[in-house]
């Protein structure tokens, strides 16, 4: 329909005098029906600006919890604040070094990034498509020589897209099941360096107890050259004894030097572990290779893998997030619907229009992200398979190398120990009573150096295959 008006320039100049006039007595200037609703429309629209972040901040603040997270993990999520750095030359436990790790460790950091994420894009998956403005004119007069708005067509109209077939809902499911699968992944994360943390902090304990145990050798020996020293000089023994003696020493200095060196790799490689600043990581291993028996099944330790694999719940996931995908993909086939309202104005006259939009699915009814989407869910199916396998076969290895290490610790506990200490100490006494010789006590101090340093590697051994049964089961199997 149409109706007559008065032309544009005259209608501006008409708003212009109603808004700004005032009497020459100072009066409020005359309000006129459309400045009340020009007001209005400003008024409005400054509300929506300033409430618009209210409204995000608040649907963010109703988004549900983190799920499948240990509450230290949750609250370093949410933590606004960075964690306390730990003392310098701290001595920490087991306990004390995972949670520094879970505190300052940057990959988890990073980990943390990608579930932040993956809840923005839930956020995105809400929205709802913008409304479209359009403002057109035709017809400028490019002489000049006439009036401005003698034959000038103004075309403003607005349009709004509204989505059919449920796709912002199943956009949503999309955006949850994928934020899902980001906690399941940094799950993976956490449950694999936590156990490459715990090997090297038991690595360093091996090193520290080979090194103090290089330092004793190294004493004990000092001690047997000075007694020698004094034998020589009273002429019990030769000279070449001595000299033998001497000799032998340098390589008892020389392990005290290789003990050190490896145990300084091993510490450095423990606060590289740890995370966060690295020259503030000046922290020391408190613990001991200690020996406890477990006895494990076989079949309880499948089912315990099988149900607490973080990588196999990722899988799983993965399988949800695909079926989701496949919904959304299918709901894309469907148009959606454009509507429009318009104003053409000519000159005097002017003309209002509405219009409806929807495209046709004849050609593109988004066949190929479909098929893309089956294919996804194919694959989360086979990778649960192949995992499920693998899960499997840890946990046979595991077992298996965990009862061979512990029967290299039994035989060392049979008495072996007892023996070598006894030896050397019998050696000692015999050389300082004049009965025995230096090289039968060179031979003692050689027997059991080596026969602590293999039982000190079996403990490490057998804690490091306990660690991998604990990987391979992904629960703690340790009392």
């Amino acid at each position: 329909m149409s109706r007559r008006t008065k032309s544009p320039l005259r209608r501006f100049v008409e708003r212009r005098d109603s808004m700004v006039l005032l009497d020459r007595s100072g009066s409020a200037p005359c309000r006129h029906p459309q400045a009340n609703r020009l007001r209005r429309c400003l008024a409005s629209l400054l509300l929506l600006t300033f409430t618009t972040p209210a409204i995000l901040a608040q649907e963010k603040s109703q988004q549900p919890p983190l799920k499948g997270l240990n509450a230290t993990i949750v609250e370093m999520l949410h933590s606004q604040q960075q964690p306390p750095v730990p003392a310098a030359n701290r001595s920490v436990t087991l306990a004390d070094a995972v949670a520094i790790f879970l505190q300052h460790n940057l990959q988890l950091v990073a980990g943390r990034y990608d579930i932040e994420t993956a809840e923005a894009e839930k956020l995105t998956a809400r929205l709802r498509p913008n409304p479209e403005f359009n403002f057109d004119t035709e017809q400028l007069p490019l002489d000049f020589s006439g009036s401005f708005f003698h034959e000038q067509e103004i075309t403003y109209s607005i349009s709004q897209t509204f989505e059919l077939g449920g796709k912002r809902g199943k956009r949503i499911d999309t955006a949850n099941a994928n934020a899902e699968l980001a906690r399941a992944e940094f799950q993976t994360t956490i449950w694999q360096l936590t156990t490459d943390l715990k090997k090297k902090f038991y690595t360093t304990v091996l090193a520290e107890s080979l090194l103090r145990l290089a330092q004793e050798n190294q004493k004990t020996f000092a001690e047997t050259i000075k007694h020698s020293t004094e034998l020589k000089q009273l002429g019990e023994i030769s000279g070449l004894d001595l000299s033998r003696l001497e000799v032998e020493k340098f390589k008892f200095d020389t392990d005290v030097a290789n003990s050190q060196k490896d145990y300084e790799i091993a510490v450095r490689d423990f606060r590289l572990a740890l995370g966060g600043d690295y020259q503030a990581m000046d922290v020391a291993v408190a613990g001991t290779l200690d020996y406890q028996p477990y006895q494990f099944s076989l079949a309880e330790l499948r089912d315990k893998s099988l149900a607490a694999r973080p990588d196999l719940k990722a899988a799983q996931i993965s399988e949800l997030a695909a079926d989701s995908a496949i919904r959304l993909q299918d709901a894309q086939r469907i148009p959606d619907l454009n509507v429009g309202v318009g104003v053409k104005q000519v000159i005097v006259d002017k003309t209002y229009s509405v219009g409806i939009g929807i495209a046709l699915p004849v050609f593109d009814r988004n066949q190929g992200e479909r098929v893309k989407a089956l294919i996804q869910k194919k694959k989360a199916q086979n990778d649960q398979k192949i995992l499920a396998n693998q899960v499997l076969s840890d946990v046979d290895k595991a077992l298996a190398a965990f009862e061979i290490q512990k029967q290299r610790v039994e035989l060392y506990r049979t008495g072996v120990l007892t023996k070598v200490d006894e030896i050397q100490k019998l050696t000692e006494f015999s050389l300082k009573a004049g009965e025995g010789s230096t090289l039968d006590l060179l031979d003692a101090i050689r027997t059991r150096r080596e026969t602590l340093a293999s039982y000190y590697q079996a403990l490490f051994d057998y804690q490091m295959s306990l660690l991998d049964l604990e990987m391979a089961t992904a629960t703690p199997l340790q009392k």
